[in-house]
């Protein structure tokens, strides 16, 4: 049986302009996909009017809350000592939001009561997978 952590919070879009506009937000961790956290946006927020889900690593997160991480398409980096940048790059533009560092710390700390960190695992068939990708032996 897999779990499934949700938490609600708020977000501020960034404007090019550095005006601030207020966004909900859903953090979601499943132990379904255990090296993955989820930010969902509902639709009434987004460019295309449809509900809205990044996924990044969970390493990712937590690497962010310290210090700037990521070069792809999810960056995060802390914003002061009490707030967290969320950076996400796609082909129409960049989106950066601000967090509360402190819910961002709760949620992940949450995620390591379902499963640690370095206690991930990806599953037998991806691991034989790989070994025989790579010339090995399964």
């Amino acid at each position: 049986m897999y779990v499934t952590l949700e938490q609600p919070t708020g977000a501020h879009l960034v404007t090019a302009s550095d005006q601030e506009i207020a966004i909900p937000a859903t953090l979601r961790y499943t132990s379904e996909d255990p090296l993955a956290v989820h930010i969902d946006f509902p639709a009434h927020v987004t460019l295309d009017g449809e509900v809205t889900t990044w996924t990044f690593a969970r390493v990712l997160l937590g690497e962010g809350l310290r210090a700037p991480a990521g070069i792809g398409s999810v960056r995060v980096r802390p914003c002061g000592n009490s707030h967290t940048y969320v950076e996400f790059h796609a082909p129409q533009g960049m989106a950066r939001l601000r967090f509360a560092a402190s819910d961002l710390l709760r949620f992940l700390a949450r995620t390591y009561t379902v499963i640690a960190a370095g206690e991930e695992t990806v599953g037998a068939d991806l691991d034989h997978g790989l070994v025989a990708l790579f010339g090995g032996r399964v």
